[in-house]
């Protein structure tokens, strides 16, 4: 039987298993950095296969080494995030959350179970391939500053270091038994902006004694998309928007102050820095030339996130050994942003998508919705495409 052929077998055979994992995680979800009973249960889950665990990495992160033989002649990352967002569940399914607001709306359980379900896959192959595989277990993908950068802060890419790292994320757009690749630029960076526009309020009939902050703040909000109309490059994607705006009037009230919640995200870090001054700086000069003030906040979020293409590259034609080439799809830009970005900074890395849609069955809900499900056949393409991704690395290094 091939390498191939046994990594397949394997994952059919622990499919069941990786499904509880996954009902089991999902039942019980946890917020960001608060993944306490995740982390001891996926600590249970690698000693059971045989695999002792590293806990306390970033503290609700673990890190797990599977060596094969010559174990230092090539190391390779994968990793998985474990955290659940503040969103209450509407599934009716047995594996509903039982934690009240808190769901794996976004199928962080699902590439837990999958990775757990790689773990057993290499872990009976180890004879079978040369090298070190490290697991990646993260908190935090859903907060700043990124689970990913604590990881990274407390060691998680040293002892061993790997060379190259390799993220799998569910894609509700994708059907499930295919795969999306995509090299080069990917996702965008993210970062939150807080305006704060302060005026003098008053009463709307005698505006002549007041400074209306939403005025000033209608200016500003219209100006800001300026810049990227004007000076952002056309061939760099980005976007700037505005979703909360809070000036808390009346009809004939003229409040002290009106607060403003959005968000940027761009493909070029240089552009990122740039842009962060130029708001600041249109901000507080148009409210200051309409005799207020505006106090700007920009909470720095992920970095962009770039597939090495050479990682990316093989990775996509390993895919295309194991599930076929018509299975493969090419991935658009996407103005979404991800943690794994972090590692995509450090070291060549490849940031790929697992088909999970299934429009028959119904599962067709979008991440971060409470609908949102995936079809649980797509955790034995999952778990067995990630070992073979693994394998076929460190086997033509």
């Amino acid at each position: 039987m091939s390498l191939i052929d046994k990594v397949k077998k394997l994952a059919k055979e622990y499919a069941s298993d990786v499904i509880n994992i996954r009902r089991h995680i999902h039942a019980n979800p946890e917020l960001s950095y608060k993944e306490y009973n995740t982390a001891k249960y996926v600590a249970e889950q690698l000693r059971n296969i045989g695999i002792e665990p590293k806990e306390g990495v970033a503290e609700t992160g673990l890190t797990a080494v599977i060596e094969g033989k010559n174990p230092t002649k090539k190391v390779i990352a994968l990793r998985a995030d474990m955290d659940a967002l503040p969103i209450t569940e509407a599934n009716d399914v047995p594996y509903k959350s039982k934690n009240e607001g808190v769901m794996h709306a976004c199928g962080h359980d699902a590439h837990t179970a999958s990775l757990l379900g790689t773990c057993k896959i290499l872990h009976e192959l180890k004879n079978d391939f040369e090298g070190t595989v490290k697991m990646i277990f993260q908190p935090g993908e859903e907060k700043n500053p990124g689970g990913a950068s604590l990881m990274i802060k407390d060691g998680a890419l040293k002892n061993p270091a790997p060379s190259s790292i390799l993220g799998q994320h569910v894609m509700p757009l994708i059907p499930v038994g295919k795969i999306g690749f995509r090299s080069g630029m990917y996702m965008a960076s993210c970062d939150e902006i807080y305006l704060t526009v302060k005026g003098k309020g008053g009463h709307g009939a005698i505006p002549e004694l007041a400074i209306d902050p939403v005025l000033i703040t209608a200016h500003i909000l219209v100006a800001l998309q300026q810049i990227i109309s004007r000076n952002a490059s056309p061939k760099t994607p980005t976007v700037l928007s505005f979703g909360k705006v809070i000036a808390n009037g009346a009809t004939n009230i003229i409040p002290d102050e009106v607060k403003v919640d959005g968000t940027f995200r761009a493909m070029n870090e240089e552009w990122r820095a740039d842009a962060h001054q130029k708001i600041t700086k249109m901000a507080q000069s148009i409210a200051e030339g309409m005799g207020g003030s505006c106090e700007v906040f920009i909470s720095k979020g992920y970095p962009y996130l770039e597939n090495d293409p050479l990682t990316t590259e093989s990775a996509r034609k390993a895919a295309t050994d194991y599930v076929g080439e018509e299975n493969i799809v090419e991935l658009p830009l996407w103005m979404g942003a991800e943690d794994f970005s972090y590692y995509t900074q450090e070291i060549p890395a490849c940031f790929y998508r697992l088909g999970t849609r299934n429009e028959d069955k119904g599962i067709t809900s979008y991440v971060h919705t409470p609908t949102f499900n995936i079809d649980e056949s797509a955790l034995e393409i999952g778990s067995g495409l990630m070992a073979w991704l693994a394998i076929n690395s460190l086997n033509s290094y």
